[in-house]
């Protein structure tokens, strides 16, 4: 494990820019940081505190590389916890390979991904949850993924998760000071208060869990498949959601063979947008398989947008909304298209009540922005900055564990089960919630999440 003040700690060095800007960005973090870039910097940096900028240039012995900017941070008050340097330098990729090399030249490790994130938590500058919102935080793409994860690397739910822990420790002190006073018979924790307590744990953590079907399609997107029947207008609709001729619009029915795929921001929230093949008894082989990936696609999407022409009865229209198989989770909008050909009215008033219809015209635009709001409403307002929401499916499985193991002890507290057993389980409780933020974790768990990093970061 990482120690800022141990000195044989490796320097490590790595660009936190990509390539193609104007100015690039490097770091160094480790005890020689600060010493590694005054070796080839123009001015002296021993001496200067924290949090100031010295601009001066980089120098190859007696080749100058760059004029640069060099931002000092001084342990502990710093991203890393160490001893960090960031080096402002033109966007040149050779400026930025030469420099890179020149420090590993000096002695410097170059970073592995998230090594920098890495060592933050490692010297307790983040808990393991926050880390992880990190490469959420430079990986969104909309405004609720965005929320979510600066929600999480702010502390979010993690505040709530130490106030379970420190309950849950006092629980088990007296579960444990119980067993050491076997012989006398004594009770320590009131088991009322005791079955109180874990149920309330219980409920939160099912909330928590609860919350990541909606956390994680916010997080990635949400799915929503475009279904009907051939010349229905799902193409047009698609392009008309995108914004460009994303899908080939055709009189021909059939013409989509295979789904499309458009993501689309609304309202800061992210929906991806699948154009199938339209759903009818194959006239070929190609066909066919393009229908049975529809149906996959249907399956997996939150949302089922199935669009409806004239030409259908009532019946018609629910037995296709049948044929769907939808399950009990996804949400599904019957979209009555075409409405400057047909009067939509009477089949809104059969079918409303128990699916959610519109009516609109995805040729020209009309209704489109009631469609984008039922969207968005959909959704709900889980994305707002103090909601509390899980978008990790580790956590999630971490919170699905803990409230099993919460599940068993109120049984057990009902059953009448000794201390040393209800113990057992607040400890597995404490484990999976401890696996969340770091306070237990493994080499490989560091491993795995952390690999999932950019460099630099």
């Amino acid at each position: 494990m990482p120690n800022r003040t141990d000195p044989q700690q490796p320097t490590i060095v790595a660009p936190a820019t990509g390539a193609g800007g104007a100015i690039a960005l490097i770091r160094l973090s480790g005890p020689r940081a600060i010493a590694l870039t005054e070796n080839v910097f123009s001015k002296p940096l021993a001496g200067a505190p924290g949090y100031t900028v010295h601009f001066g240039t980089i120098a190859d012995g007696g080749r100058v590389l760059d004029e640069v900017l060099v931002t000092l941070f001084r342990s502990p008050h710093s991203y890393t916890g160490e001893e960090m340097v960031e080096i402002s330098c033109h966007g040149s990729p050779y400026i930025t390979r030469e420099i890179l090399a020149l420090f590993v030249r000096r002695g410097a490790l170059p970073a592995g991904a998230g090594e920098f994130t890495r060592r933050a938590f490692l010297n307790g500058k983040l808990d393991l949850s926050q880390a992880e919102a990190v490469a959420d935080l430079i990986a969104s793409e909309s405004r609720a993924a965005h929320r979510i994860a600066l929600n999480q690397m702010r502390g979010g739910y993690a505040a709530e998760l130490a106030g379970m822990r420190e309950r849950l420790l006092h629980i088990a002190s007296l579960l444990e000071l119980e067993l050491d006073f076997s012989e006398e018979d004594v009770e320590f924790a009131d088991r009322m208060e005791l079955k109180g307590l874990l149920n309330g744990l219980l409920d939160r953590c099912r909330t928590l869990a609860g919350s990541f079907r909606t956390g994680n399609v916010l997080k990635n997107g949400v799915p929503v498949a475009i279904a009907g029947a051939p010349n229905a207008g799902k193409s047009t609709l698609l392009n008309r959601l995108a914004g460009e001729e994303r899908a080939i619009v055709s009189e021909r029915a059939g013409t989509t063979r295979d789904f499309i795929e458009e993501s689309v921001t609304i309202e800061g929230i992210r929906f991806r947008f699948i154009d199938t093949a339209g759903l009818r008894h194959a006239e070929d082989e190609i066909e066919a398989l393009g229908i049975e990936r529809a149906r996959e696609r249907i399956r997996r999407a939150a949302i089922v947008l199935l669009l409806v022409s004239e030409s259908l009865s009532l019946e018609e229209v629910e037995e296709r909304i049948g044929a769907l198989s939808l399950f009990e989770e996804q949400q599904l909008f019957v979209l009555l298209n075409k409405n400057d050909l047909w009067d939509t009215a009477p089949m809104i008033q059969a079918l409303e009540g128990r699916w959610r219809v519109t009516s609109l015209s995805a040729r020209s635009g009309e209704g489109i922005g009631e469609l984008k709001s039922l969207l968005v409403d959909s959704v709900g307002d889980s994305g707002e900055d103090d909601a509390l929401v899980v978008s990790n499916a580790r956590h999630y499985e971490a919170l699905c564990s803990a409230a099993e193991a919460l599940e068993r002890g109120v049984e057990g507290l009902q059953c009448g089960l000794p201390a040393d057993l209800v113990s057992e389980e607040v400890r597995q409780v404490l484990y999976h919630l401890g696996t969340i933020t770091g306070e237990i974790t493994t080499d490989d768990i560091l491993g795995s999440i952390f690999s999932k990093f950019c460099v630099g970061k």
